[in-house]
């Protein structure tokens, strides 16, 4: 039977059809559908973990004692995992261990575009490339096969596109594979130095064993249409030169990224008059293939940045021009960026800005507040940065200085990598107030829930984080509970808390306007007493809107949250219920 799946789906049923039993993971855009689809498997068990870190050790260990174990990532979690990865690659594995990591050119949702090629390499770990939902399937399977093979964990890499695009896939049944017995062995799993240095040794030999793969694996495929100019790809970018190039040239499909073959690049590089390497992000394939001698053409015709088009591929090969895209004449409105009606960060950035002081922001929905007409936030780094950026910050501006400085955080990202960050504040004697956005959901990511909501990934009720009393655990005195839709009380506690000179919490704590629970209603609407000062438009709500001067609420957007109703100082403002 086949059946259409987007790449993510179609990797977790390559995890259930290779008999895995076991997959921990953070939610991170574009991976976050692998995780999801596999918990509908009930032979596997899944879970959302704190942090990428966690959630690899976990799949380590369940490896270890014999079940074949999946972890997944977007590319900037997998710097949150690094640690494990390394290691792992030195310990080797008992059942197979696959992590799953998703890439995302032009940065659709992420900080930046990292190349997760260069990890493979550096934790000489074998890497895979699928470039459709088939292959995503069958890689997927074939990686836990090679894992157990050569003793090694396995990446699959993806992209945006691959991730998120969606094509037909042959399903088969689940293989029926057998937990494999756990043997005590400290030489290949204590990794201290004595046993580490002679694992190195055991890394190195296997890199040669996955070399020689590399030459004859069915996953490197050579395309020979009779052209003599070549072009050199794998993942997505096949795709976009098969669409761009057709039949007017060769082809070497990369499946397997780490390690590269040699000789098979060389055979078919050495008829050819012209060779490109077609890769978006860094030039990872052409560098591997100029240290082979081969005088290849890649980034001096494509550019490092963002994603690719098949139009400009036809340009850099063919040098023929092609529209980039099929355009309409249909106006198609614009969709910038926002926080949804409702949303209950809105009422902390305003009041941020309104007094004026320096934010440090997250990972999160609430890295919008950064946005106009709030453009509160000041920073924005990495999962957990906020609170030792501002603590930094602090420290070096001065006691007075720091009590402008605030740090915004969310629930999940606290958990993920904010709570080390609170311990430094508090152990090394700083007077930070950091706000943690209580949204009672992991919001960016579409809704998954995390410890500090109490329901697994399968939605079982479970032991939920008590924020209040992990914030006094660390040493933190002073803690309140506010409001954000509750504009005057929460401008009275930032400015009480951040006038102390010791640590403070604010938890805002208001649930995100899209969950099932959230029960707002009716409208609201502008009456005869407006003045048109404009007040209600510094919310930077969708639904207000300023049309030549008159101000005026889209009720088709409005969900009836109020906040605007708290803004008003005249009572322009009133809900109407539906």
């Amino acid at each position: 039977m086949k059946k259409l799946l987007i790449g993510n789906a179609a990797v977790a049923r390559g995890a259930y059809e290779a008999g895995a039993r076991f997959c921990s993971s953070y939610p991170g855009t574009p991976s976050t559908e692998i995780t999801e689809e596999i918990v509908k498997f009930e032979e596997i068990y899944a879970e959302w973990a704190p942090n990428e870190k966690v959630a690899c050790e976990a799949a380590i260990g369940a490896a270890i004692g014999g079940a074949r174990a999946m972890s997944c990532m977007k590319h900037v979690g997998l710097n949150v995992m690094a640690d494990p990865v390394f290691t792992v690659s030195y310990m080797g594995i008992n059942a197979g261990l696959v992590l799953c990591v998703a890439d995302d050119p032009g940065m659709h949702s992420s900080q930046n575009e990292q190349d997760s090629r260069h990890y493979a390499k550096a934790s000489k770990v074998m890497m895979l490339e699928p470039s459709d939902s088939q292959e995503c399937k069958d890689f997927t399977k074939l990686a836990f096969e090679l894992s157990e093979q050569f003793d090694t964990p396995v990446f699959v890499r993806l992209s945006t596109r691959v991730s998120h695009s969606q094509s037909l896939v042959e399903l088969c049944d689940r293989e029926d594979i057998a937990l494999k017995p756990y043997q005590k062995d400290i030489a290949k799993n204590v990794m201290m130095p004595a046993n580490a240095i002679k694992r190195h040794v055991v890394v190195e030999e296997r890199i040669k064993a996955l070399t020689e793969y590399a030459e004859t694996t069915p996953l490197n495929v050579i395309e020979n249409n009779g052209s003599k100019i070549g072009v050199i790809s794998a993942g997505i970018d096949y795709e976009y030169s098969k669409e761009a190039l057709g039949d007017k040239v060769n082809y070497l499909k990369l499946g397997m990224l780490y390690p590269l073959p040699e000789k098979l690049i060389k055979d078919f590089c050495k008829d050819l008059d012209e060779v490109y390497v077609i890769e978006e992000l860094d030039p990872y394939i052409e560098e591997h293939c100029k240290a082979l001698g081969i005088n290849v053409k890649g980034k001096e015709l494509l550019t490092l940045l963002g994603e690719y088009t098949p139009a400009m591929i036809a340009k850099a090969v063919l040098n023929e021009d092609a529209p980039e895209f099929a355009s309409v004449d249909t106006p198609v409105p614009a969709r910038p960026p926002v926080m949804c009606a409702g949303c209950p960060h809105r009422g902390t950035f305003y009041v941020l800005k309104k007094l004026g002081l320096t934010v440090c922001g997250d990972i999160g929905c609430y890295t919008l507040g950064a946005i106009a007409p709030l453009g509160a936030v000041d920073t924005v780094i990495c999962m957990g940065a906020s609170i030792g950026a501002g603590f930094g910050m602090a420290k070096v501006m001065g006691k007075e200085a720091s009590k402008k400085i605030v740090s915004v955080i969310g629930d999940s990202t606290f958990i993920h990598s904010g709570i080390t960050g609170l311990i430094d504040v508090v152990y090394n004697k700083g007077n930070n107030t950091v706000i943690i956005l209580d949204n009672s959901i992991t919001g960016m990511t579409g809704h998954q829930d995390n410890p500090t909501t109490g329901r697994t990934i399968r939605g079982e009720a479970t032991k939920q984080v008590d924020l209040v009393a992990l914030c006094k655990a660390i040493g933190v005195e002073h803690i309140t509970i506010a409001d954000p839709f509750d504009l005057k009380g929460f401008e009275e506690v930032v400015k009480r808390e951040t006038e102390r000179d010791e640590p403070s919490v604010i938890i805002a704590q208001r649930p995100c306007a899209l969950l099932k629970t959230v029960k707002y209603t009716g409208h609201c609407e502008i009456n005869d007493k407006c003045r048109k000062c404009k007040k209600c438009m510094q919310l930077g709500c969708p639904a207000i809107k300023n049309t030549d001067g008159v101000i005026s609420i889209d009720y088709t957007q409005c969900n009836g949250c109020g906040l605007c109703i708290n803004i008003c100082p005249f009572g322009a403002i009133e809900k109407k219920e539906d």
